[in-house]
């Protein structure tokens, strides 16, 4: 019986991510998503408390785990040329394979009601941690670490969503990126 509760959740979350995507948050009514995800409105209400409170929360997961995707390979003792390096390809990677859930993160990333909530999230507390370690032991420069998300992750935004590239000129284009971010940021590189 929970297997089938999880799939329930499972089905509303990729209706909301595909209908918000597809026609806005005013699109996206209840009704919709439950018609999209194969359950009665009064299923998605289960699960979640409104509309607001659904985004919200569904936001929140996400995001953390896209930040929990990037820091999988990452170990204490790698060099700093290999920890950015790791971060900026697995941020790639996870734009490529989950777009749609890529894209929904992007879409409300910069919503005043989600942010208000992304503090109490633990996946950018150990972002933040991991790079405020690597300022502490003289591996990185001693910038601001939202400037170091912003080097970090918005370019590769831009090699990430050009579908019509090929791999191959992708990945030398996500080479040059990461030497060129490891120069910038790696203390005396």
């Amino acid at each position: 019986m929970r297997k089938r509760d999880d799939e329930k959740q499972r089905c509303i979350k990729n209706a909301v991510v595909h209908l918000i995507l597809e026609e806005g948050f005013q699109g996206a009514s209840i009704s919709k998503i439950a018609r999209t995800a194969g359950v009665s409105p009064a299923t998605v209400y289960i699960y979640y408390e409104n509309k607001e409170a659904m985004l919200r929360e569904i936001y929140l997961e996400y995001t953390e785990v896209r930040i929990q995707y990037l820091l999988q390979y990452i170990s204490p003792n790698m060099a700093g040329e290999e920890i950015i390096a790791q971060l900026i390809r697995r941020y790639y990677h996870f734009i490529r394979e989950h777009k749609e859930v890529f894209h929904f993160i992007e879409q409300f990333s910069a919503c005043p009601v989600l942010q208000n909530s992304c503090g109490l999230m633990k996946g950018p507390a150990a972002l933040n941690q991991l790079l405020t370690d690597l300022k502490q032991r003289q591996i990185l420069n001693n910038f601001n670490n939202d400037n170091l998300y912003a080097i970090l992750f918005s370019p590769v935004k831009m090699i990430a969503v050009i579908t019509c590239e090929p791999e191959n000129i992708a990945m030398k284009r996500l080479n040059e990126l990461i030497y060129i971010i490891q120069k910038a940021l790696i203390k005396d590189y």
